[in-house]
């Protein structure tokens, strides 16, 4: 492991605020949202809807990482240029998804666990010979009727910790991602105590595998009420209990963390960020940024529809979603800005 170059890595992906786009959809994801906007769901269309992302001029601009799929990572411009050159070319640095998903865990119904420790150094080590720099593991956390239990928090907790300490071996910087699902009826204080809970384990379990936290990432869920809770809270309400409850539970030598979108919409998931960084930014020991998957690609991808003659409408429009979170990385995004 060379230290000096997981904290160069660490800090290349998030300079300039920018932040991380997160295309690594399993194929089956992929495929349903094709479908359901009538785009063949085909290894060709999946490899031409890749190409148009990683092909947007300007994208280097305002994107430091790029999290691709196993499927992707090995896939090429019609051209026959790697996409991780493509990447590498704009400035973007290429990074992996290296989990096998989330299963169902024995003994704790309606509770999962992630997989994908068996191999996994040998794994890594190819992925290196490709090019990535980075990886990430997403981990899934339930908030509902008597759960999480104490079982699904700390066995997904060690597998994060122990990915991450393969990473590291490996000269890759972990994203570390336990993900407080945004599904169900709980309130914001219901998903501030299990996120809290959640973290505080997660970091447990990474000094106990020795992992260098100047040298990984945080890809935490926001602090919010279900998606089906009747009270909503405001955006600066939000704002607050998601860095209360990260000033309570993460170390200030972890160098940055990037928010994953959850289901938020493209316009909320920018404006919660953005006052995050508004009314915290001059005094907190990380940076605030984006690891957004939908709230970026979802406007491209009903634009694109799987039509060669949209591609280049599509690319507008996700580098105009990436410009609106570094913007909010900087505290100057406004809803004035989705109205040009």
């Amino acid at each position: 492991m060379n230290s000096q170059t997981l904290r160069d890595t660490a800090q290349a992906l998030f300079a300039g605020n920018k932040g991380l786009l997160a295309m690594d959809e399993s194929n089956g994801t992929c495929n349903k949202r094709f479908a359901s906007l009538g785009i063949p769901q085909t290894i060709e269309a999946r490899r031409a809807y890749r190409e148009l992302i990683v092909t947007t001029m300007g994208l280097g601009e305002c994107i430091g990482g790029a999290i691709l799929y196993d499927e992707t990572i090995r896939q090429q411009r019609s051209d026959g240029t790697p996409f991780v050159k493509v990447l590498i070319d704009a400035g973007i640095i290429p990074g992996i998804k290296v989990d096998t998903g989330a299963k169902e865990l024995a003994g704790h119904p309606g509770e999962k666990v992630t997989e994908g420790l068996d191999g996994l150094r040998d794994r890594l080590a190819e992925y290196v010979r490709m090019g990535a720099r980075f990886a990430k593991w997403r981990a899934v956390i339930t908030i509902g009727d008597g759960i999480p239990s104490w079982g699904c928090i700390e066995a997904n907790a060690q597998a994060l910790a122990r990915y991450a300490a393969l990473c590291q071996e490996a000269g890759l910087v972990p994203v570390v991602e336990p993900e407080v699902l945004m599904d169900g009826e709980h309130t914001l204080e219901q998903c501030f105590e299990v996120t809290e809970e959640v973290l505080r384990e997660v970091f447990c379990q990474l000094y106990t595998q020795r992992v260098m936290l100047e040298g990984m990432i945080l890809k935490p869920n926001m602090v919010l009420p279900g998606s089906t809770c009747p009270k909503q809270e405001a955006i600066d309400e939000v704002a607050d209990e998601t860095v209360n409850c990260l000033l309570r539970a993460v170390p200030a030598a972890v160098p940055a963390i990037a928010f994953l979108s959850g289901g938020q919409s493209a316009e909320l998931a920018s404006a919660r960020l953005n006052a995050m960084n508004v009314r915290f930014k001059s005094r907190l020991p990380w940076a605030l940024a984006f690891s957004f998957a939908r709230a970026i690609q979802q406007p491209a991808l009903e634009l694109w529809k799987g039509q060669e003659t949209n591609v280049l409408a599509a690319q507008q429009a996700l580098v105009h979603r990436a410009r609106y979170n570094q913007a909010a990385r900087r505290g100057e995004y406004s809803a004035e800005m989705e109205k040009r």
